[in-house]
């Protein structure tokens, strides 16, 4: 799942989940450790526990359940529906906790004051809880912002670099061979567009075609001196990916491989799906004794700054010299 700018989807997440568990098994202990408990704290520890838990997780897949409806609606009012759903839950395990601990022979007011108690309670916990989640989606939200000034200060280093490198690129192309200036054209142009709209997220697919097209119009310059290897299954998964993600590894793979080779060599793309995540292999030859070539860091910065800003850390991009070739994976998340 890529990053997104639903508040609710935070909540799904394993840190969350721990989170709320352990702050609920903090609420427990506090209310085993009342004055009014001072025998058998360890049972009523217990007690408290179990009913705590259950409105927490309760709240969270109910939340779960209505989170396309919920999601719809305004922050301010959205903040006040998860507050009802918490509160409701919280009365309709407090009334279940009244009926299996058999106090249902107690008087009415006693009953009534019992779920005012539990209501009262409920409300202070949920109103901490969302406050602290306000906080929490603020200072994530300027995080992601922060991280997006970063991407575009890269990308205003790197385009100038990208745009030289392709116009050059094409003007060989157009000397060489007049029959083919417009198709490469027509691919500069889409370069261009990629390199101009900005960061943003967009098809799998998309990306690896603008990629093809690059890879092409350099193929075309370089003859034969470039071969293209190719293993990408007909059908991609629907997922998303940063632009000018993938297209600047492969951009790399030229200058500060092909093109450092006096007989050229081999550039292949790769792409292998798992049942959780995505991986799209980049490999080049290196000249004779190479390690990994500082040339490479400015286009793996922006692609490896990318991913991760626009997957929520949970995609990555790891390069490096393997078996005398220079490799780089980007992987990113399924669903």
């Amino acid at each position: 799942m890529m990053l997104s700018n639903d508040p609710l989807a935070a909540l799904w997440r394993p840190p969350a989940l721990m989170g709320v568990i352990l702050g609920g098994e903090a609420v427990a202990a506090i209310l085993a450790l009342a004055p009014a408990h001072a025998d058998d704290r360890l049972v009523q520890f217990g007690l408290a526990s179990l009913g705590v838990q259950w409105v927490a997780l309760g709240t969270l897949c109910a939340l779960f359940l209505l989170r396309r409806q919920i999601g719809r609606l305004p922050p301010l009012r959205m903040a006040w529906v998860c507050l009802a759903l918490f509160l409701g839950m919280s009365l309709l395990v407090a009334a279940g906790a009244w009926s299996v601990l058999s106090m249902s022979g107690a008087a009415d007011s006693t009953r009534q004051a019992f779920m005012l108690r539990m209501l009262g309670l409920a409300l202070v916990v949920g109103l901490i809880g969302l406050l602290t989640y306000q906080n929490y989606w603020r200072s994530r939200q300027l995080a992601v912002r922060a991280k997006q000034l970063e991407l575009e200060a890269l990308q205003a280093r790197i385009r100038p670099h990208f745009l030289f490198n392709t116009l050059n690129t094409g003007a060989a192309l157009v000397h060489a061979r007049p029959d083919e200036a417009e198709r490469v054209l027509l691919d500069l142009a889409d370069l261009f567009r990629s390199a101009l709209r900005g960061p943003q997220l967009i098809p799998l697919a998309e990306e690896l075609a603008l990629t093809h097209r690059y890879l092409e119009i350099e193929a075309l310059r370089f003859g034969p001196r470039l071969r293209l290897a190719w293993n990408v299954p007909d059908v991609l998964p629907d997922t998303l990916v940063p632009s000018l993600s993938i297209q600047p590894l492969a951009e790399n793979a030229i200058r500060h491989g092909i093109e450092r080779l006096a007989d050229g060599g081999c550039v292949d793309v790769s792409v292998r799906i798992g049942l959780h995540e995505v991986d799209i292999i980049i490999g080049n030859d290196l000249p004779a004794l190479a390690g990994r070539s500082e040339g490479h860091a400015v286009g793996l910065a922006s692609a490896r700054e990318r991913v991760m800003a626009m997957t929520d850390h949970r995609g990555r991009v790891d390069a490096g010299v393997e078996d005398g070739r220079f490799v780089a994976r980007v992987r990113l998340p399924l669903g």
